[in-house]
């Protein structure tokens, strides 16, 4: 059997490892916590940094389709002034705020010959006046008929009334003042091909917009983005994260019309800014589950040749 001064050795030895255990993490302590700190510190910041990146993402979507909505209702795109442009401003605005100088004897002319000249607006009124009584009647009374409306204003917004066709992009390069944005050539069955710009940089390769068959919206407003006339637009299946162009059948070439059997009719010539047509169209354009396009749940297609997809997103608004 073990004795007392065996045991009493042993709990003595086991109490001094304790003890040198204790101050080991006393003296480690500052430096665990330290650690601790920094690795919570470099989480945060990656966190943070992922968050700036997504904000930044969702940023530039939502500024392209201010660009894109602005370009449909009519609204001008400005380039932002470069460097030489603000020093010529700087340089003009002494000269237009100078004080102009008054000559004192043309200013005495002024005032000796404006007697003369004072009858004369009364003489040209007058003048004016009978002539235009004499216009009156010889164009006759007024018809009481009121005057024919335009056809597309009496028709029903529907998909109908976009001008929906199948365009090649011939080629494409990067827009030389703005870097979301490409500038693309594209036939779609015209004399001469249409320049397009498009805010799909952050969202598709250079590469993969070359020689591409896409669907076009073609009688849209005409409107410079940052300095280039854009005369169409480039329809995708789009969210916040993703943006996908859409994809013509196999068949279909540049001109073929996009049609929706359900809402035949025949499109616009040039959609009327002031009536927002696409706008009040553009919230029925979407994908199904099949990532088939459509209106209303109703498929978007080329006649006899077959239904305009995208690639994987489902559900999805088309703009």
């Amino acid at each position: 059997m073990v004795n007392n001064e065996e045991i009493l050795k042993r709990m003595q030895q086991n109490n001094a490892r304790g003890e040198e255990l204790v101050k080991f993490i006393q003296q480690e302590l500052p430096s665990i916590q330290k650690a601790a700190t920094k690795a919570k510190t470099e989480k945060l910041a990656i966190e943070i940094k992922e968050k700036n990146q997504q904000l930044k993402k969702d940023l530039e979507f939502w500024k392209n389709r201010v660009i894109e909505l602005e370009v449909m209702t009519g609204l001008k795109q400005y380039p932002l002034p470069s460097d030489t442009n603000k020093v010529n401003i700087t340089a003009k605005e002494p000269i237009q705020n100078a004080p102009v100088k008054v000559n004192s004897e043309s200013s005495s002319n002024a005032t000796s010959n404006s007697g003369v000249k004072q009858d004369q607006p009364k003489k040209e009124a007058n003048l004016e006046k009978k002539e235009a009584a004499v216009a009156k009647k010889e164009k006759g009374p007024k018809s009481s008929k009121p005057e024919k409306q335009p056809a597309s204003e009496e028709k029903d917004i529907n998909v109908s009334r976009l001008d929906l066709r199948i365009g090649r992009i011939l080629n494409a390069k990067k827009h030389p003042d703005a870097e979301s944005l490409y500038v693309e050539e594209i036939d779609v069955g015209e004399d001469k091909p249409r320049t397009v710009v498009s805010g799909l940089v952050k969202f598709v390769p250079l590469e993969e917009m070359q020689n591409r068959l896409v669907v076009v919206l073609c009688n849209l407003k005409p409107a410079k983005m940052r300095g280039v006339t854009s005369e169409a637009m480039v329809m995708c299946a789009s969210t916040p994260d993703k943006v996908e162009i859409l994809t013509p059948p196999p068949n279909a070439v540049p001109g073929d019309r996009v049609v929706c059997d359900e809402y035949p009719g025949e499109p616009d010539t040039l959609l009327p800014p002031k009536k927002k047509i696409f706008e009040q169209v553009a919230p029925d354009l979407k994908t199904d589950g099949d990532c088939n396009a459509t209106y209303k749940s109703a498929l978007l297609k080329v006649a006899d040749k077959g239904v305009v997809k995208s690639t994987t997103l489902t559900n999805v608004q088309i703009k």
